[in-house]
């Protein structure tokens, strides 16, 4: 899995700044959406990203797609900086890199058929002729599971799971390398959820894709994940293996998070302990000062609330944002008034 990174994130920022006064013509502030968050993906892997609504997650996606322009940072694909590229530029790396949103209808044209919706990318970026193009189209319906005689339906005649798959279909048109997936299942049935997840996983097996995978289900996460990222108010809280991660979460904010999923054993439900988080999530217009997670951090101590804590190696490939992460045992010290 290690090796080159296809895609390479340094110090990623997207604040949103918004005014207020007369006519709205005095800025105010920034909503801090992103704030410098850091990260590799390696080829053939499946990043997964979790965390709670409006961290970011889904702007990060975006801004690493090239959708939205940074504010600051770096986006390095194959050892090359896209985040300073002009339009044309990007148009030619669009091939390469694709996004699959999480409205499965909404990201659907009503007035087209299906046909016409994954054959687009085609008519843009290549010469192809419309029987190659019908061609294509038939073998990517019938690699995301879909009948190829279906071609000249409506997105409205199909169920979400259906609609999901012309969205994949679209995606792959283009033979992309890395693929965002923001929440592609989150509205959709249990039941169909499996399903997607396991065309996923069978498509990157059978296309050697690279994900970066963006969803609120933990179980799912780690499920498809190689790796986990945790995002907090626009910043990364932790970084590991799946395994690690949750065999051994480092941060307050991911022990809460993993306390929350569901055990189906009944036995196992009723002793084990919730991690409840006080307060509600601050706005990323005017995060606190030091950690932004110490207002509802439950150990959260003097040095929480004044210094912002450093991105912390603490095991090989565990990389841990919190003042508590001890090296020596890879635990947290739970005393508050514990020394740096």
């Amino acid at each position: 899995m290690k090796g080159e990174p296809l895609i390479s994130v340094q110090k990623l920022t997207k604040h949103f700044p918004f005014r207020k006064g007369w006519i709205f013509s005095r800025k105010a502030g920034a909503v801090r959406a992103v704030d410098g968050i850091s990260f590799d993906i390696f080829k053939g892997e499946i990043l997964g990203v979790v965390g709670e609504s409006g961290c970011g997650k889904s702007t990060a996606g975006r801004v690493i797609l090239c959708l939205e322009p940074p504010t600051s940072g770096k986006v390095i694909l194959d050892g090359r900086n896209i985040t300073r590229l002009d339009r044309a530029s990007i148009r030619k790396l669009r091939p390469r890199m694709q996004m699959i949103f999480q409205d499965s209808y909404a990201s659907l044209n009503p007035r087209h058929c299906i046909g016409s919706i994954i054959g687009e990318p085609l008519r843009i970026h290549t010469r192809n002729t419309r029987q190659q193009i019908r061609t294509r189209v038939m073998e990517l319906l019938d690699l995301v599971g879909l009948n190829p005689n279906h071609y000249n339906r409506f997105p409205h005649e199909f169920s979400g799971g259906q609609r999901q798959r012309i969205n994949i279909a679209r995606a792959l048109s283009l033979n992309p390398r890395f693929l965002v997936c923001d929440e592609p299942i989150s509205a959709l049935d249990v039941s169909i959820q499996a399903q997607v997840i396991n065309l996923f996983q069978d498509l990157q097996k059978e296309l050697g894709l690279t994900y970066l995978f963006i969803a609120h289900d933990l179980s799912m996460v780690q499920h498809i994940s190689d790796r986990v990222a945790v995002m907090y108010l626009g910043k990364i809280m932790e970084l590991t293996t799946r395994e690690r991660l949750f065999a051994n979460p480092l941060h307050p904010y991911t022990q809460s998070l993993i306390s929350a999923i569901p055990i189906p054993d009944p036995e196992k439900e009723r002793k084990r302990v919730r991690i409840l988080l006080n307060d509600e999530v601050p706005s990323p217009a005017n995060p606190p000062d030091g950690c932004v997670f110490n207002t509802r951090c439950p150990i959260a101590g003097p040095q929480c609330r004044l210094l912002e804590p450093e991105s912390r190696m603490i095991f090989p490939d565990h990389v841990v944002v919190c003042h508590k992460a001890d090296r020596n045992n890879g635990s947290l010290i739970t005393d508050s008034t514990a020394p740096l």
